[in-house]
């Protein structure tokens, strides 16, 4: 039998106990990615899902709050409900370029300065054209840009309802409103940003993400709760 170089023999001495033994890895390790290029991979993979369900509380001092829930397919449908720290809501169904809007009772007094007649919830839907909704309205456009911006810094791993997860501090020089947040992004299957808090010196809003890619389901309301905008007036 022909004699065996010192090198062979090593090699094969890794193949019969594992390459995993000090002297068997090539003398590379695997480099941990930077919390740029975490926040980049959690962005792309973001911007692929199909839909998503987004939960956002946004708390100001002496000003009260809303949240919001909105489960979309990131393009053009969509069903969304806003509610206000005063007990107003306003829930939405977009499907293409129609809106259906569902004031309940204390949004419409509110915005009215006038009582309803009746009582009872409010369940009449008023169907209008996406393009009479405004900034500012609580309606909701179903779209949601996922991109990278400012320096980011990792923090210690945590969990975020039991999914583990790094949190990526980001600061952004060009933010007016001097405030931080901290993206956190799972660590376990595909890199979702399961959550992101903002923190400034007016504000503090978390959002919160879920039901990545799950099948959605969105219809109109039945025509006999439907009051058409358009038609109001002929």
């Amino acid at each position: 039998m022909r004699t065996i170089s010192t090198a062979v023999t090593a090699a094969l001495t890794c193949l019969v106990v594992g390459a995993t033994v000090a002297g068997c890895t090539n003398g590379t390790t695997a480099e941990e990615p930077s919390a740029k290029q975490m926040l980049d991979d959690a962005n792309d993979t973001m911007n692929d899902l199909k839909s998503v369900t987004i939960d956002m509380v946004n708390s100001v001092p002496d000003r009260g709050s809303f949240s919001s829930r909105v489960t979309t397919d990131l393009k053009a449908n969509c069903v969304s409900k806003t509610t206000w720290a005063k007990g107003t809501s306003l829930e939405q169904i977009r499907i293409g370029e129609t809106d259906y809007v569902r004031p309940n009772r204390a949004y419409i007094e509110r915005w009215s300065g006038k009582a309803m007649s009746g009582t009872g919830d409010q369940k009449r839907w008023i169907k209008t054209p996406t393009s009479n909704a405004q900034p500012g309205d609580g309606l909701s456009d179903c779209t949601r840009p996922f991109a990278s911006f400012g320096k980011a810094r990792k923090g210690a791993p945590t969990k975020v309802d039991g999914t583990p997860a790094i949190p990526l501090m980001v600061t952004d020089k060009a933010d007016k409103d001097g405030g931080t947040y901290t993206f956190y992004v799972a660590t376990k299957g595909k890199p979702y940003i399961l959550k992101v808090v903002f923190k400034g010196p007016e504000y503090v809003s978390t959002t919160t993400f879920s039901a990545f890619d799950k099948p959605m389901d969105v219809r109109p309301p039945a025509k006999t709760d439907v009051l058409d905008a358009s038609a109001i007036g002929r």
